[in-house]
């Protein structure tokens, strides 16, 4: 007992010392401010820039803003003697498309529409077709049953019968979405596939997909058009009366029917390019080792005419990187910098599936196995819908990740917080099997699936979450000013104590 009450009493300094405040770290910390970040929102976030679509010229002009900072700080740099580390986007652009039923050539954007982004260059003929009624197939439904559809032209109709559950969760993966459509029938072996659809929208999108990463699919889904309803209707003849009509079953009988329908698809592939900024405040007796500090600059476009700003969504959390690296960088100027270097990126792609924090990771500019934690700032600007009523409405951040891959974190965080920034940290979605899924949706993911220690800083949800409605104007400044702050001190921490942080929990716990 006596020389555990000994031992107690070496504890209690050590403890205290843990507890007391960088007056350094304390005094730069204070430029982190409310105005400035105000002040670059509505810059990142702005009209001109377009919602900043990935690749876009909106998405340029915010990177050239990100840079132009970068190098009016100090900022080195982080990719060799540029800023921009660059990667390659593809997308499909038709050059022409061609259906005809029975010899006679129907209309483009009237009668039928190709699947830009799914159909590859091919022609092809059939002399009949089979209907496969929605193209349905789960663990109680199958509208392929008893048809012989390998190596066949099939139709289908678009969407489900009154009786087929919501798609809820599953969205695009339902057996009753599109997609699941169309994975059904490569599975099944089907050459190519027409889509019955009461309302074609009036144009073929000019021929052009989505942008993808890939510039070839892994794998060829069949040959792809939608087709009004009444062409379909004149294929199937009398069983086709009520074609389009959500009642429950099949609205024609599933059978091959006799038609002489040929279809042709002729594409090209156009190559674009997106990037990450990237800008580092060397290190000092540790600058071989390192701490990422990220964001996404990018959002979803304008679409529709309407401009989708991202001012929370990701702007709150690139404009919350400019300030910390600031501070970083000024505190290097005055003899004060940190131990390890600190690469500060903000990342692109992030809303089309994490790519630019994808393309880091899998071609790091500086070696993964050196780099101490990433820290990923997504969405920090506002009040999420939980906490709308919350007495901690305006004074609380959602940690996701801290008890991850590294034991060192959560005391990290703990120790930080309750020194500086005093904040709510809600762990709610820690848990991997969250049905949100937010651990596994933005860019800190890449890092941790190489196994760096992360942490992920978000403020959840809102009612103007992927809106044209997420405005700068909506913005909580001193909440976002005390958040960033949280990810400061962290950072500063991580960068100058004397080890990397402990790699001692598996990835998937």
């Amino acid at each position: 007992m006596k020389k555990m009450l000994i031992l107690a009493c070496i504890a209690l300094p050590v403890f205290a010392i843990a507890q007391k405040k960088n007056k350094t770290a304390e005094k730069i910390a204070k430029s982190i401010s409310a105005t400035d970040l105000k002040e670059r929102l509505y810059t990142v976030a702005s009209k001109e820039n377009e919602g900043r679509d990935t690749p876009s010229p909106g998405l340029e002009r915010a990177a050239d803003y990100i840079e132009n900072q970068f190098k009016s700080f100090g900022l080195l740099p982080g990719n060799g003697d540029s800023y921009r580390l660059r990667y390659p986007v593809y997308k499909d652009s038709m050059i022409s498309a061609s259906l005809m039923v029975n010899e006679e050539a129907l209309n483009i954007n009237k009668d039928f529409q190709p699947l830009s982004g799914v159909n590859h260059t091919a022609a092809m003929s059939f002399s009949e077709l089979v209907f496969a009624g929605y193209g349905i197939t789960d663990d109680k439904t199958d509208n392929y049953a008893n048809l012989d559809v390998q190596g066949k032209l099939v139709m289908i109709l678009d969407g489900s019968p009154e009786s087929y559950p919501s798609t809820g969760q599953q969205r695009y993966r339902s057996p009753a979405s599109s997609y699941g459509k169309l994975i059904t029938a490569r599975n099944k072996g089907v050459a190519a596939l027409i889509i019955v659809s009461g309302n074609l929208s009036g144009n073929s999108g000019n021929g052009r997909s989505q942008w993808s990463l890939n510039g070839y699919s892994p794998s060829v889904f069949p040959l792809t058009f939608t087709l009004s309803a009444s062409v379909a209707k004149g294929i199937l003849g009398e069983d086709a009366k009520d074609l389009v009509s959500k009642t429950d079953g099949s609205p024609a009988a599933t059978k091959p029917y006799k038609a002489n329908i040929s279809l042709s698809y002729y594409n090209t592939i156009v190559k674009g390019s997106a990037s990450n900024v990237l800008g580092v405040v060397e290190g000092s007796d540790k600058k071989d080792e390192w701490v990422i500090i990220t964001a996404h600059y990018d959002h979803l476009g304008v679409r529709n005419d309407n401009t989708y700003y991202g001012a929370d969504d990701d702007g709150s959390g690139t404009v919350s990187v400019l300030e910390i690296a600031q501070a970083f960088a000024g505190a290097k100027a005055a003899g004060k910098g940190p131990r390890r270097s600190i690469l500060f990126m903000t990342v692109s792609g992030e809303e089309h599936g994490l790519w630019g924090s994808g393309y880091y990771a899998n071609h790091p500019v500086y070696p993964l196995e050196k780099t101490s934690a990433d820290l990923n700032i997504d969405m920090v600007g506002r009040i999420g819908n939980e906490y709308q009523k919350n007495k901690d409405s305006a004074n609380y951040i959602y940690i996701i990740g801290d008890d991850k891959l590294s034991s060192d974190l959560n005391p990290i965080t703990e120790q930080v917080n309750k020194t500086y920034t005093k904040l709510t940290l809600d762990r709610k979605y820690n848990d991997p099997k969250d049905p949100n899924r937010f651990y596994y949706r933005s860019d800190h993911y890449n890092f941790a699936e190489k196994g760096v220690p992360i942490i992920f800083y978000f403020n959840g949800v809102h009612q103007d979450y992927h809106r044209p409605t997420d405005t700068p104007d909506k913005i909580n400044y001193p909440l976002m000013e005390k958040r960033a702050r949280l990810v400061f001190f962290t950072a500063w921490d991580i960068a100058n104590r004397d080890e990397m942080l402990k790699r001692d929990k598996p990835l998937n716990q």
